[in-house]
């Protein structure tokens, strides 16, 4: 399955209108929103994973939002973490709404990039400054 995660941002004029419907509708595409913040009137930003069968349907749908003046840039920035100097404190997973950041066995951190939606919010949350972003 073709899977692509992108930052939308919608124009002021753009943020009451349904464009993400089409996608499913008229596109076939599932969409899993990672992060939004939409305010009639203002500038939106919407961060998703959309997938299908196939990945000429993801361009045909990020084409059909491009017409109509969304802009659109591909989800590159990552988290990164340096395992060897973290001291497994947890404090990054009390902010880490996503939940890619949590404790597992013998209280060791255990981050799930796949769960990642780059909020950025573990960077200030580690006291170690061992969590940063790559673009």
């Amino acid at each position: 399955m073709a899977k692509k995660r992108v930052v939308l941002t919608f124009p002021p004029e753009l943020t009451e209108k349904p464009l993400t419907y089409h996608l499913v509708k008229d596109f076939d595409l599932a969409i899993n929103i990672l992060k939004a913040k939409i305010t009639p009137g203002e500038e939106g930003t919407l961060v998703l994973e959309l997938s299908n069968g196939s990945p000429q349907k993801i361009d045909e749908g990020l084409d059909f939002l491009v017409r109509h003046g969304v802009a659109i840039e591909p989800l590159s920035k990552r988290i990164s973490l340096q395992e060897e100097e973290c001291i497994h404190c947890g404090s990054c997973t009390a902010v880490c709404k996503s939940g890619a950041l949590s404790l597992g066995e013998e209280n060791r951190l255990v981050f799930d990039r796949d769960k990642c939606i780059v909020c950025e919010l573990c960077v200030t949350a580690c006291p170690m400054r061992v969590i940063k972003v790559i673009f």
